[in-house]
């Protein structure tokens, strides 16, 4: 069988170009060895976000507790939680494949690996057959990695995979990574009552961030009585007598009921023997593209497999642009544009663009404005005034926003506009900012006194 396209990997990236090439009219194929939906939908985005979701009202009614403006308590069933979980993603990957079967698109279920530039072999339980095709894109994403020493057992030792099939709540969880991943799992694992303690290699919480945002971790996190270990490096993490042992490079040692590994996820390319089909690859395995996405003149590498960006939207913004190139409607190099990002919680993180380390690195000085939240009526009104919108300025431009705090997810979208189309200071008044809303707190950050960096 001969295809115009050939995808591999069903994650965000894979699916959005499986629809577009196939919407397009090319006869398309989508291969995966696993479940339609990849990491976001089974083991990522789509579940952990259903776990904080439905647990949101236990932090909201823990500030109105500390207000003495409401007492109550509340009480969350994991294992139907997990029910819950799993049902909704089997009713999603099912109605995935019904919406690719009626566009056309041939599911392939196996392991995929290049016999050549233009050929594939997949193969699964039943043998292997060969796929040959006029363009590829690869879209197999990442999978958690850990360093030497610290790699989870499934037992005590959990990686964010494992962690999601939990059905009783451990009294205890260390958590080795404080990224989002680290935050997100350990914020609700809290709200079941686990004890946590977080443990950070690098100085800062969400070390990726502003540092401002880290701080505003440190302070809301000891508030609900994390333990916090940053700048300390974990020499070992491993199950012994049923406890997860973490022991530091100094020798002192933690013990828990269980641990998750929250740092690191290398690519998952090595099964596609990618040298078979002329593509390099860097370090772990990240797949080399240039401007166009191209890792060879007929094969695009999109998402996480190709380092640029470990992020399910920006898999999805590449794939769309390499199925309009490879169809010949573009010849544009492919420009993401700024990045919006979140961490989510009940203490949420978002940032659009570099932040001001990066832009300082490309030789930019950078000034910037900040609202605080305990200004901002609907954060007033929610009892989490903790945090602030921060804008960055480069030649009285917006090249960046960064914002931590109760909601500030919800901000992303507008932030993006703002700073792709870099706004001036009189540009903020060209829109009506409505009232009271948390938008507001960005329209406060824009006109805001501005310092240096």
């Amino acid at each position: 069988m001969k295809y115009n396209i050939v995808v591999v990997g069903s994650g965000p990236g894979g699916l959005k170009a499986a629809t577009r090439a196939a919407s397009s009219g090319l006869k398309t194929a989508l291969v995966e060895k696993a479940d339609i939906g990849g990491t976001c939908l089974n083991w990522g985005c789509i579940p952990t976000k259903m776990f904080l979701g439905a647990t949101a009202a236990s932090p909201l009614l823990h500030t109105q507790a500390k207000a003495k403006t409401a007492t109550g308590s509340l009480g969350f069933d994991l294992p139907t939680l997990v029910q819950k979980k799993d049902r909704f993603i089997k009713g999603t990957r099912n109605a995935t494949e019904k919406q690719l079967a009626s566009l056309g698109v041939d599911i392939l279920k196996g392991t995929a690996s290049f016999s050549n530039p233009t050929t594939l072999t997949v193969t699964n339980d039943e043998g292997s057959s060969d796929v040959a095709f006029d363009k590829l894109i690869i879209a197999t994403g990442s999978m958690p990695t850990a360093f030497p020493g610290l790699e989870p057992d499934g037992d005590c030792v959990l990686n964010s995979s494992h962690v999601l099939t939990l059905t009783e709540t451990p009294e205890s969880l260390i958590i080795v990574g404080a990224g989002a991943i680290g935050l997100e799992m350990g914020d609700f694992f809290s709200r079941l009552g686990t004890k946590i303690t977080i443990v950070e290699a690098l100085p800062g919480l969400a070390p990726t961030e502003d540092p401002d945002v880290g701080e505003t971790f440190r302070k809301i996190l000891k508030r609900e009585k994390w333990g916090i270990r940053t700048g300390e490096k974990v020499q070992s993490l491993k199950t012994v007598d049923g406890k997860a042992v973490l022991t530091f490079e100094s020798g002192e040692t933690l013990t828990a009921d269980k641990a998750l590994m929250a740092a690191g996820r290398k690519p998952a390319s090595e099964s596609l023997t990618p040298a078979a089909a002329g593509i390099d690859c860097i370090g772990a395995g990240w797949i080399v593209t240039d401007d166009h996405l191209l890792a060879a003149e007929n094969i695009y590498a999109i998402g996480d497999v190709n380092g640029r960006t470990l992020l399910a939207h920006a898999a999805d913004h590449q794939a769309c642009y390499a199925v309009a190139h490879a169809a010949g409607s573009t010849t544009a190099a492919y420009d993401s544009g700024p990045m919006p990002a979140c961490i989510y919680g009940h203490t949420e993180v978002m940032r659009v663009g570099p932040n001001t380390a990066e832009l300082q690195k490309a030789g930019h000085t950078v000034e910037t404005s900040t609202s605080m939240l305990v200004a901002n009526p609907i954060a007033q009104s929610y009892g989490s005034t903790q945090g602030f919108v921060k804008a960055l300025w480069v030649d009285n431009k917006v090249h960046g926003i960064v914002a931590v705090g109760h909601g500030v997810s919800h901000l992303v979208a507008a932030a993006t506009i703002i700073v792709k189309q870099q706004w001036a200071p009189e540009d903020v008044h060209s829109i009506i900012w409505a009232h009271p809303t948390l938008d507001e707190a960005l329209e406060m950050a824009l006109l805001a006194p501005r310092k240096p960096a």
